[in-house]
């Protein structure tokens, strides 16, 4: 009667066991298939609507232009861009006028008048410090001398470019990405499929 009352117990033990380990398996095979499925959405959302997708890159650097003096982290945010990618401005130096200190109208009376951040300046290896008013009366200048002194390409055309040079690194690290993703799906879904034939046994046993 006492073994019959252990194994009884260890019966409802295992079938407790494996529906927690079917609950937990089933859920993150969910879980991987909803992210898979949001994953593929995205990229095909962004090819459909590219344009729109570029438009509202211009407006989002644009907005932040315009912000460029009042938040000290948002100023941090556009220098570093500006200078990983060369850039100045989401499609020319020119849209430094969106802003109220480095725009070129007559009754501007900042010292940055129709000038630039110093991340739009094109760097000089020999320079150690980096001159923080090298962009200053820089748009004053003619459009062939802009050259010279500052990176006139804009930071939206900049990261097309990126992109299409890094196509390959940026298809093959999604399609990585998803190959994890469906092998994880697939071996919960075995290991389901297991604990399912294990607990039927339980039952028969």
């Amino acid at each position: 009667m006492s073994g019959n009352h252990y194994k009884g117990h260890e019966v409802s033990c295992c079938i407790k066991y494996f529906i927690f380990g079917f609950n937990i398996l089933f859920w993150f095979s969910v879980f991987l298939g909803i992210i898979f499925f949001l994953e593929l959405t995205t990229g095909v959302l962004a090819f459909v609507f590219k344009d729109w997708i570029k438009d509202q890159l211009n407006l989002f650097i644009n907005n932040n232009i315009r912000a460029y003096r009042d938040d000290i982290d948002l100023q941090n945010l556009i220098d570093f861009t500006q200078e990983y990618w060369e850039c100045c401005g989401a499609f020319g130096a020119d849209d430094w006028n969106l802003n109220i200190y480095f725009n070129c109208t007559d009754g501007n009376p900042s010292r940055e008048k129709c000038g630039v951040p110093f991340s739009c300046c094109t760097k000089d290896p020999a320079e150690d410090v980096i001159n923080t008013q090298c962009g200053y009366d820089i748009r004053a200048k003619p459009d062939s001398e802009q050259k010279d002194y500052i990176n006139v390409k804009g930071c939206v055309p900049q990261f097309e470019k990126w992109l299409q040079d890094n196509l390959t690194l940026v298809a093959g690290i999604f399609i990585g990405v998803a190959l994890l993703q469906i092998f994880g799906i697939c071996l919960a879904q075995n290991l389901v499929s297991d604990i399912e034939a294990v607990r039927a046994s339980c039952f028969f046993t």
